[in-house]
């Protein structure tokens, strides 16, 4: 993450883009605190503000009480939105004890083949505290509902259409298709020419 613009302004930012919402029950009664990793402005923010803005509108919300965390990963971009592992770490790692010690689960949507890759294999070692233990992959907002009760937690219509597409092209899921639109749509790559691969 780095910084283009004031400190101040990064905040008002992560305000507008309503990235942190606590709002919604997991199906065993807890809070959920949504974030949503395509209106993350990575290139923009530093990850001070960033820990700032949690410890002054996140975390005292959540206070003493038991929560989930729905994590939702459509549309994330490493070179735009992905704050990178080390900022990750180091927000992770500046969550208060206590906040950190009522996280429940981690509710994953839609990770990709490169996330459950990295995480498989780094993720015991980057996350202390039992975060990898907590984190539950859920590839379809229709899989989402068998944690999460459906009518309180609000999720984006990109979600949605992300959700439609995987229905029509299921090898994105593992890896063996491209999701990025330019390769999707060009009349030059045929779907059929995966199967070299398998």
């Amino acid at each position: 993450m780095s910084s283009q613009i004031s400190e101040a302004d990064q905040e008002l930012l992560l305000l507008k883009l309503d990235i942190f919402k606590i709002r919604g029950k997991d199906k065993q009664g807890h809070k959920i605190l949504r974030i949503i990793g395509k209106f993350f402005p990575a290139r923009l923010l530093i990850v001070e503000v960033v820990k700032k803005y949690l410890e002054e509108h996140i975390f005292p919300r959540l206070g003493k009480r038991r929560f989930s965390v729905l994590y939702v990963h459509t549309g994330v971009q490493r070179s735009d939105n992905f704050p990178g592992i080390s900022g990750l770490r180091w927000i992770y790692k500046a969550i208060p004890i206590n906040v950190r010690d009522n996280l429940q689960a981690v509710y994953f949507l839609h990770p990709g083949l490169q996330a459950h890759l990295f995480l498989a294999t780094f993720g015991r070692f980057l996350f202390s505290g039992g975060l990898y233990g907590k984190l539950r992959y859920v590839s379809r907002v229709d899989y989402l509902w068998e944690h999460v009760k459906r009518k309180e937690v609000e999720i984006p219509e990109f979600v949605y259409d992300h959700d439609e597409d995987l229905e029509y092209r299921p090898m994105t899921d593992y890896g063996l298709e491209s999701d990025h639109p330019r390769v999707s749509l060009s009349p030059f790559v045929s779907s059929y020419s995966m199967r070299c691969i398998l």
